[in-house]
């Protein structure tokens, strides 16, 4: 039993009093508990009474003294986030020098350095109306071909321009980067489309002409050259066939047997019809023959 009431004792002590006994000296601000990153502002009859950023357990008696035994009655608590934000602005407005409509998107960070200022003079909607209208002053009447490409200097130039009135309404402005740079009028992205479309197919078609031209000069010079090549061939082809029968000729029984062989092979090689006769004096047998083949020729 002793043991039991002790549990049951330390039980209610823990998960009940102590969580009681501290809800009650923080409601008649005996201590509040700032976290990291955040601050405290508490006004009373519309002044501010006190301002905490120091993270960790204030003594709300330190700091406001008589005023903090009633400052959850009669008072408001603000807690104001300090941590690092990020807003995106799409699609701002603005005319190139050439006329052209164009839109800026805009990625920048901020962070409060003032809560009271932050609190009361509105300084998100300032912020992003200040950070559109710095947008628009500054990358006004820039050329198309800077506004595309050398987007650095354009942060820079709207960073610039926002910084020294971030100070006024309790925020600082971290990095600002152009992220988006686009056209807005349809018609004059079709025709960038089409000229981009165009130029693609001047090119090809440039590209394929060199080619044949290329494929052209490498035709005929190599054909040039078999020419003559072949024109060498022609003219040392007499030279050569005269060494040979030079050579054949000096010995009368081989040049003899060469021109007889080749008066056979043209006379085989001719389309005429070749008739073969016996020897002898029978004459009625070569009349028969010539007869039954007139257009044969008879040797």
């Amino acid at each position: 039993m002793p043991v039991l009431a002790v549990a049951v004792v330390a039980f209610l002590t823990s998960f009940i009093a102590v969580p009681f006994a501290l809800a009650f000296l923080r409601f008649f601000g005996a201590y509040t508990v700032v976290e990291e990153r955040r601050a405290h502002v508490y006004t009373l009859f519309g002044s501010v009474a006190a301002v905490l950023t120091e993270p960790g357990i204030t003594c709300l008696w330190l700091k406001m003294g008589l005023k903090a035994f009633v400052i959850h009655w009669l008072g408001k608590r603000y807690v104001i986030d300090m941590r690092l934000d990020q807003y995106y602005l799409r699609s701002q407005g603005v005319n190139s020098e050439e006329g052209a409509p164009m839109g800026i998107g805009v990625w920048y960070e901020m962070y409060v350095s003032d809560p009271v200022s932050f609190l009361f003079k509105n300084p998100r909607g300032s912020l992003r109306a200040n950070v559109a209208n710095a947008t628009v002053r500054s990358l006004s009447n820039m050329k198309l071909g800077t506004m595309l490409e050398n987007r650095h200097h354009m942060s820079q130039a709207v960073r610039n321009e926002v910084s020294p009135l971030s100070q006024e309404w309790g925020y600082k402005l971290g990095s600002v980067y152009i992220r988006k740079v686009h056209f807005r009028d349809v018609g004059m992205i079709k025709q960038i489309e089409e000229k981009v479309v165009n130029r693609l197919r001047q090119v090809t078609s440039a590209i394929r002409q060199d080619g044949a031209n290329q494929v052209s000069i490498i035709t005929s010079t190599a054909d040039r050259q078999a020419a003559i090549e072949f024109a060498k061939a022609a003219a040392l082809r007499p030279t050569i066939v005269g060494a040979a029968l030079q050579k054949i000729a000096r010995d009368p029984d081989v040049a003899t047997a060469l021109f007889e062989i080749l008066e056979i092979q043209r006379i085989l090689d001719g389309p005429g019809k070749v008739t073969l006769l016996p020897g002898g004096n029978d004459g009625v047998l070569r009349s028969m023959l010539a007869a039954s083949a007139p257009m044969a020729t008879a040797r």
